[in-house]
């Protein structure tokens, strides 16, 4: 089936507004091959286009996807050049593409991590497509949620000690304001690959009320056959924030 016919088996009128997607499984995926890491790694690139590909033509507005995150700089030496080399082209030869998609990108994470000719891509992204409005593509690169926290707390502390805040003008979204996602919606559903069931320090402030979808398949064969799956179940899944279900009126 094409990407628009698995798409039309999805109930359009309850999309989630924000998709968020850790993409796991590439190097599970190889070695099942008898094939290195790296190769796990590329085809994983394949199957983020696909991703966004259905993601757009679907409608939904906000897509995350977790690229990289703090810890994964602890992976060795080889298999970080390999990605760092992935997240180059990526960007090299996707850009293009996306603006030509009306997509904004977004990069949220320590862009100071990388290497200066890396950040100065991620910025040059973000600037070419600042003014488009179709989808955002939010990129989470040496991304950690917890440490997303501590760092808007520490601003929010500046604040106060500047005087610029009261600390009883602080609230929820106070914080949520400060967060790097804190012009975007938080995201309605959390898709995880591979069968892991953890959000791995993955948008955790933002994650409170998002419906978590985990499926057995490793990214590199993940489809627009999958997407569509995950978004009918969340389209009959009743979402309550605390509340009580609805009662019909007697």
């Amino acid at each position: 089936m094409t990407t628009q016919q698995w798409l039309a088996t999805v109930d359009r009128s309850n999309l989630p507004q924000h998709v968020a997607v850790i993409m796991d499984g590439n190097g599970r995926w190889a070695s099942d091959r008898g094939m290195p890491r790296s190769f796990g790694h590329k085809q994983g690139v394949e199957a983020t286009k696909r991703l966004v590909k259905g993601v757009r033509e679907a409608g939904i507005k906000y897509l995350t996807i977790y690229g990289f995150s703090t810890e994964n700089w602890a992976r060795p030496r080889d298999e970080v050049d390999v990605l760092m080399g992935l997240l180059k082209s990526y960007f090299n030869a996707e850009i293009s593409e996306l603006h030509a998609a009306n997509i904004r990108i977004r990069v949220i994470g320590k862009r100071e991590d990388f290497a200066p000719d890396i950040a100065a891509l991620l910025t040059q992204a973000e600037a070419i497509t600042a003014e488009n409005d179709a989808m955002t593509l939010c990129i989470a690169l040496s991304y950690g949620g917890r440490q997303e926290i501590v760092d808007t707390v520490r601003q929010i502390a500046t604040r106060v000690q500047l005087g610029e805040l009261s600390p009883d003008a602080i609230d929820l979204d106070t914080l949520a304001r400060g967060l790097e996602t804190g012009d975007l919606p938080d995201p309605d559903l959390i898709i995880r690959t591979s069968g892991e069931l953890r959000l791995s320090n993955f948008l955790l402030w933002q994650a409170a009320y998002a419906e978590l979808y985990f499926d057995p398949v490793q990214w590199p064969d993940y489809s627009v056959e999958h997407l569509a799956t995950a978004l009918r179940s969340f389209a009959n899944r009743e979402r309550r924030f605390g509340g009580l279900k609805a009662q019909t009126a007697l």
